[in-house]
């Protein structure tokens, strides 16, 4: 099979760049190369990756300065020709600001930073970023972030809801989205989108740190083979 490739975006203050590069390059086994923030293109990249961290030490807002580094056109470019981006964590706060997906991260409820795991459960596994789930499986997946909680209008949110293009949320054990699995306080427990189109993910928990099991489980690989699969064409993308 040939090999697609990923492209790890990397910004000042990023910290999950390796962890991601890890996760494709030496789990998956596909190719992946970093791309430095202030490149002016994205060479042959399949996938592009906006990794967590601290981008721009967060100042103004989470997201708000990386949104216009160089590179930034060229992943609007690269989504805008129906082709594959994932933001997790500071990734997805970036894609919100850049307008790829719509809302906003906002403060946690608590007002405190949250770093521990979590379940999610797959609300939507015919998108490229999860076919490999069941509908309706359950996950566990670290969380790591202060500004996590997603919120956006009434008119908004019905139309994530009707489209289908929720895709992770936060529940209990029993796989319910109660207030006390919610990590973050975001609306209707909301931990990962899709765009209207299917191509650009982002995701508050982190399935980066879990795709093997030496490091105490793979429940994030999912994420990866399935935009393996629906890269080579053998599952179709949302439309």
């Amino acid at each position: 099979m040939e090999k697609m490739k990923f492209g790890v975006v990397v910004f000042p203050g990023s910290n999950c760049d390796h962890d991601a590069y890890h996760a494709v390059k030496h789990v998956l086994g596909e190719q992946a190369e970093f791309l430095w923030h202030k490149e002016g293109h994205l060479g042959d990249v399949d996938v592009v990756i906006l990794p967590g961290g601290f981008s721009y030490g967060d100042y103004l807002r989470c997201g708000a300065i990386s949104r216009f580094s160089p590179i930034m056109k060229e992943v609007i470019r690269h989504a805008s020709e129906g082709r594959h981006v994932i933001g997790i964590c500071n990734g997805f706060q970036i894609l919100t600001e850049a307008g790829l997906l719509p809302g906003a991260l906002l403060r946690n409820h608590s007002l405190r930073f949250v770093c521990r795991s979590v379940r999610l459960r797959v609300e939507n596994n015919e998108t490229a970023f999860t076919s490999q789930f069941m509908a309706g499986q359950v996950l566990t997946v670290p969380v790591a972030h202060g500004e996590g909680n997603f919120y956006t209008d009434t008119e908004t949110l019905g139309e994530l809801e009707a489209r289908n293009q929720v895709v992770f949320r936060y529940v209990d054990v029993d796989g319910e989205p109660t207030d006390q699995a919610n990590p973050n306080g975001s609306l209707g427990n909301i931990a990962g989108i899709v765009n209207r189109h299917g191509n650009v993910l982002g995701m508050m928990p982190h399935p980066e740190r879990v795709v093997e099991q030496l490091l105490g489980g793979d429940d994030g690989l999912g994420v990866f083979t399935s935009l393996r699969d629906a890269i080579t064409g053998t599952v179709p993308t949302t439309s």
